[in-house]
């Protein structure tokens, strides 16, 4: 891969180096991106259809009359489905559709993922993001002198920064994330990526110590 030019907070080029090979190889393997994502967006189901059933239903408690004798069919309680006010047979129930994938090809899709954006030149390297203040005028400022402004966008930062995270939060088709925490889809999902340049160095460790050693113990 070429090499990757660092910018800072009003995009002018302050370094560059080259990638680590052995990671950012760029190849990318669409299957387990396929996998990690679908896995994700399942685990975001939520379901809320529920109706109760007989056992749920208050009252019922006391057989409505005799067995025998009066005339009329039996009936063991008032809250049997076949009752105005009963339980529903068969009705709803909250569905979970979460599963896993396992963790190594979580980790290589992440790899995929990366290399993907690096490939279509979607990843903008910045030495440090770092706003004057907690004010969101002063991100706007950053993002349009990297030309970011008008793109969806997720910053991937290296540092937990409460003053970047309130300066963050309000702007529109912009996400922000640790690079502990990123994942799969959010890498996919948006446009272009903002990745301070001590995040990309916790990407490469994470990566580099999980999923290439993985490899040597085959």
């Amino acid at each position: 891969m070429t090499d990757i030019t660092v910018v800072d907070n009003k995009g002018k080029k302050v370094d560059s180096f080259g990638l680590d090979e052995k990671i950012f190889n760029g190849k990318v393997n669409k299957a387990l991106l396929q996998q990690v994502v679908v896995m994700y967006l399942a685990n975001q189901r939520k379901s809320f259809a529920k109706v109760k059933q007989k056992g749920e239903v208050r009252g019922g408690g006391r057989k409505p009359w005799r067995q025998k004798g009066t005339g009329r069919a039996r009936a063991g309680s008032i809250r049997s489905p076949l009752w105005r006010g009963g339980g529903v047979t068969f009705g709803p129930e909250p569905k979970d559709w979460h599963y896993q994938v396992p963790k190594k090809i979580k980790r290589l899709a992440l790899l995929s993922s990366f290399n993907a954006k690096f490939k279509e030149n979607s990843i903008t390297i910045i030495d440090e993001l770092k706003p004057e203040s907690h004010k969101t005028k002063g991100m706007l400022s950053i993002l349009k002198a990297l030309k970011l402004d008008t793109d969806k966008l997720i910053i991937i930062s290296g540092k937990t920064d409460p003053n970047l995270l309130r300066a963050v939060r309000n702007i529109k088709n912009v996400a922000f994330v640790r690079a502990e925490d990123v994942s799969v889809y959010q890498v996919l999902v948006n446009d272009k990526i903002l990745l301070e340049r001590k995040a990309l160095q916790i990407i490469e460790k994470r990566l580099i110590s999980k999923v290439l050693h993985g490899k040597n113990k085959k």
